[in-house]
């Protein structure tokens, strides 16, 4: 057990099985964090005055690799067309033998390899004046299991920081190989309200484009505006949504929200996550806001010339933040 404490902050780390979980907690606002290196490096928890914020799948509680927290999506986010993915003007082919790739019903491959992996490797968890912060990292470029489906050599570093009652977590991919390395990069996560049932709760899009997608939920190529009213009530109706052209303050950031009876949540989007995916389905207690470096499927519509994809470049570093803000709890 690892414990440090700095002004109204304080970070664990303490073992659950076996397999450490690190807690950043804030005093003052009352909010805890639970993270899980082992599972993803998710952050599976966060409570506000004893309220869970995030949504925990039944299938987790009876120890399946379940969907639920705030699991990342790398090297891909949401769906690949197919089994192949276009990257400097090179098609490379995905190995399903390898079994490592998650498929969907269309037998589509999504959300990348490292959403349950274990191969996290814990930085500095430490509490100061300015907050509660945890480091974890991958050396992807390790894992020929990984590499034999994306063959950019890279290291991959999540932060965890809490601060003022905020969640921030922020992203850093460092290039390694000799080559641009195409950036798919997403997060998942599931958010609930415990103040009212899903039906009653309203949701701000920050949006301004609205992107067309096929039946497989991948994008045609084409972008109409948001047809969603501002709020927009999710009684009646469900999300499985596309986004681009956020809205952004003066800070360069987009806030998408949902609301409750008193409790409000509001994910804030960096500079770097240009779409967003929203994911409200009907009859479950949550609703997922998805930060994106790209559209679905973004690797093979970018080779089309329909989307950009980000990169960075040999040797370089891309690096981008979202936040999590709840109020009302």
């Amino acid at each position: 057990m690892s414990i440090t404490e700095a002004a109204n902050y304080r970070t664990a780390v303490l073992s659950d099985g076996g397999t450490p979980v690190i807690h950043l907690t804030d005093q003052a606002t009352g909010t805890h964090v639970a993270i899980h290196p082992a599972r993803g490096n998710n952050a599976r928890s966060m409570t506000v005055r004893g309220e869970e914020v995030m949504w925990t799948s039944p299938d987790s509680t009876s120890g399946r690799p379940a969907l639920d927290g705030n699991p990342l999506l790398w090297p891909w986010a949401n769906r690949i067309a197919g089994e192949s993915y276009w990257a400097n003007g090179k098609q490379h082919r995905l190995n399903s033998a390898l079994g490592n790739v998650r498929k969907d019903g269309s037998q589509y491959p999504i959300h990348g390899l490292l959403m349950f992996t274990d191969a996290w490797e814990l930085g500095e968890v430490r509490a100061t004046s300015e907050g509660a912060t945890a480091t974890a990292k991958i050396e992807f470029w390790k894992h020929p299991e990984w590499m034999a489906q994306f063959p950019f050599a890279h290291t991959i570093i999540m932060n965890h920081r809490l601060k003022d009652g905020v969640l921030e977590v922020e992203t850093v991919l460092r290039n390694h190989s000799s080559q641009p390395m195409p950036v798919s990069l997403g997060y998942h996560p599931y958010f609930q309200l415990t103040d009212s049932p899903r039906d009653d709760w309203k949701v701000r899009l920050a949006a301004r484009d609205h992107v067309v997608l096929n039946p497989q939920l991948t994008p045609t190529g084409e972008t109409k505006p948001v047809p969603f009213s501002d709020p927009h009530a999710l009684k009646g109706s469900q999300l499985d949504d596309v986004f681009t052209g956020l809205v952004r303050g003066s800070d360069g950031r987009a806030v998408f929200s949902v609301q409750g009876r008193r409790q409000k949540l509001e994910v804030i989007y960096g500079p770097n996550y240009p779409v967003a995916v929203v994911y409200a389905p009907p009859g479950r207690g949550f609703i997922c806001f998805e930060p994106m470096t790209g559209v679905t499927n973004v690797f093979n519509l970018a080779h089309e010339g329909k989307f950009p994809l980000q990169s960075v470049p040999p040797g370089g570093e891309w690096r981008e933040s979202f936040w999590i803000r709840p109020s009302g709890f």
